[in-house]
């Protein structure tokens, strides 16, 4: 018999403990033609901002050892559009859609947390960590006093449940954790990339036309997971872990680390079904160790 793999946060439930990350699945649209996209649990769209953006200029991609740096810069047709066009198709979807929004002020994040309650999203990620923008999001991130702002606009606002991103670039990770927690965050998702560089030693330029951007994929796995136990000792509320999975493997050490679901993202340029498999990873995790429920493994690292 195969294990239950429901998991409810928030008081929300999760069919199976996967989501797609935002910024790896767009709307969704493009992966719903080679899978059905009711077998995950959940979808983290696209970021969303109050108006349309085009992003950074390119290059804005490029390739690491294990992982690539992006400088995309939050691209995305804004929120009114997208609960006009796309939020109807995600709806149809049979799974939880979760919109993740970037603001460049507190009244911003707050009025995109209105709109996006009103239309029906099953959750709100609230990104004050995004470091591609120049304004906004990292500013947001890195203070506790900034972070736990954000939080308390967001909430004041949203009908719906809030979870907090989280920026790795900060000194101590719980400490701001545990600021959004105390101001009224229901979850937390973390991590966010990690800011990087790479330099064309031929034309002495950084290869991205920012400078710089952020650092996902397998590289940051062991970063992520440090800092998903980091605050799971620090706070009570949920926890969304993400960061560098590829296999059902990885899930497991994030959840054993003490994530209650995790985000699949950046594997899935490299294969659209890596959400699938690694859904499908954690089940034989279970089966093999007789864990009934998924929900038993959350935070049951054993430390030496």
């Amino acid at each position: 018999m195969s294990a239950d793999l429901s998991v409810t946060i928030c008081g929300v439930t999760f069919k199976n403990p996967v989501i797609a990350a935002s910024g790896t699945f767009g709307f969704g649209r493009e992966y719903g033609e080679i899978f059905d996209l009711s077998r995950l649990g959940g979808i983290c769209v696209k970021g969303l901002t109050l108006r349309p953006r085009l992003g950074n200029p390119p290059p804005r991609i490029a390739e690491t050892p294990m992982g690539i740096l992006n400088s995309v810069g939050l691209q995305n047709p804004g929120v009114d559009r997208f609960i006009e066009e796309e939020l109807p198709y995600l709806k149809t979807l049979g799974t939880n859609i979760i919109a993740n929004i970037s603001g460049e002020t507190v009244e911003e994040y707050a009025e995109m947390a209105e709109k996006l309650s009103d239309a029906g999203v099953d959750l709100i990620e609230v990104n004050i960590s995004c470091p591609n923008v120049k304004a906004g999001g990292a500013a947001f991130g890195t203070s506790c006093d900034a972070a736990a702002s954000v939080t308390r606009a967001v909430k004041r606002a949203a009908r719906v449940p809030v979870m907090v991103k989280l920026t790795p670039n900060v000194t101590d990770i719980a400490e701001i954790a545990r600021a959004v927690e105390d101001a009224g965050a229901d979850a937390v998702s973390l991590i966010n990339t990690l800011l990087g560089m790479r330099i064309d030693i031929n034309t002495r330029r950084p290869v991205l036309k920012n400078n710089t951007g952020g650092l996902s994929g397998p590289a940051v796995f062991p970063v992520a997971v440090r800092m998903v136990w980091q605050v799971r000792r620090a706070v009570k509320i949920p926890i969304c872990g993400m960061g560098g999975i590829s296999t059902g493997e990885d899930a497991v050490e994030m959840m054993l680390a003490g994530a209650d679901i995790v985000a699949v993202g950046t594997a899935l340029f490299r294969d659209p079904f890596a959400a699938i498999r690694v859904t499908e990873g954690i089940v034989r995790y279970l089966d093999e160790h007789q864990i009934e429920n998924v929900t038993e493994i959350t935070g049951k690292v054993l430390l030496n």
